[in-house]
């Protein structure tokens, strides 16, 4: 029995990466990859490299400033299985859209024996930030370019009254069912405040964050990369060089929105994008050009590294000492 559980526990990470893999490939057509082959062939590398290379040093960062949510519950995660959940995470979400928190918490539950809630409350908590600082570069976006993104908004039927009443209606569902989530004893139930109590406790170790100064160094870090990685593309076209850091905000900010709405942006993130950047007069083939190939070297990163940790994580994990915890 214990040589088989730690066969499945070597082969079902692999065989899960092999079936993550397939998903993504398959969630883009042979248009697509064509087009994407296309434009890769034409473009300057170095910048394609240069921008891959901010998008690993924003993973790694990620995963180091994982450590600061964790120590205030008393649990510490290796550097080495941290950034290897994280890319596991990214890759999952391109088969799978948000399915890679999950598989996250389960991974440093695994590898590091923290509780899963409350590594997926730390990971919530996270999330939280990074909603924080997306909303800081949305108001960075409308207060210089606020014409130009209200008109893309306009176009994609954008509703203020949508979003006012998703939010009345899951007001209305709380207060409904606030007293008898209270009251209720029964063992399903228990769990799940047991579960969001946990998640509750990852939240709050936003608070009790000892080194405030570092974390909040690896979360501006961690946009200045996301935005660096996009910048720095400009030069693989064209028709966008001549685009100032200022102009090319609103694409990063509305292509950025995009990421969640299908696997990982593709299709719909270089339609965003060369919308966007039509505003400026570039041609709908520039603007695909551009977003496409950020799309691709970025998904690029993602599935090389995400594969190579499914493979790595357990090989790594047989020979490191159980870190203790808890």
């Amino acid at each position: 029995m214990g040589s088989l559980k730690n066969i499945l526990k070597t082969t079902l990470p692999l065989g899960i990466g092999v079936f993550f893999i397939f998903l993504t490939l398959k969630n883009t057509t042979a248009e697509e990859q064509n087009i994407i082959l296309g434009y890769m062939k034409k473009t300057d590398l170095k910048f394609v490299i240069l921008s891959g290379l901010f998008g690993v040093l924003s993973h790694l960062s990620r995963a180091y400033r994982w450590n600061f949510l964790l120590h205030p519950l008393g649990y510490h995660a290796r550097f080495i299985n941290s950034i290897l959940a994280v890319l596991i995470a990214y890759i999952s979400n391109l088969g799978i859209p948000r399915s890679g928190e999950f598989l996250r918490a389960t991974t440093i539950s695994t590898y590091e024996k923290i509780p899963f809630e409350k590594g997926f409350g730390t990971i919530i908590a996270e999330r939280i930030v990074d909603l924080v600082m997306l909303i800081i570069f949305i108001l960075l976006a409308l207060g210089l370019q606020f014409d130009l993104i209200w008109n893309v908004l306009e176009q994609n039927n954008f509703s203020f009254s949508k979003l006012i009443l998703i939010g009345t209606v899951l007001l209305i569902v709380f207060f409904l069912l606030r007293g008898p989530y209270k009251r209720g004893t029964h063992p399903l139930l228990i769990k799940i405040k047991q579960f969001i109590a946990g998640l509750m406790e990852g939240i709050y170790s936003l608070k009790n964050i000892k080194n405030k100064g570092a974390f909040l160094f690896h979360t501006l870090f961690i946009w200045f990369m996301y935005f660096a990685m996009f910048y720095v593309i400009k030069w693989t076209v064209p028709e966008t060089k001549s685009l100032t850091a200022i102009a090319m905000l609103p694409a990063f900010v509305i292509g950025g929105l995009t990421i969640s709405a299908t696997n990982g942006g593709v299709g719909i993130y270089p339609f965003s994008v060369a919308l966007v950047l039509s505003a400026y007069g570039i041609s709908n083939e520039s603007g695909l050009a551009f977003g496409w190939i950020m799309w691709s070297a970025q998904t690029a990163i993602v599935i090389l590294f995400g594969s190579l940790s499914f493979f790595i994580l357990p090989l790594i994990n047989q020979r490191l000492k159980p870190e203790p915890n808890g």
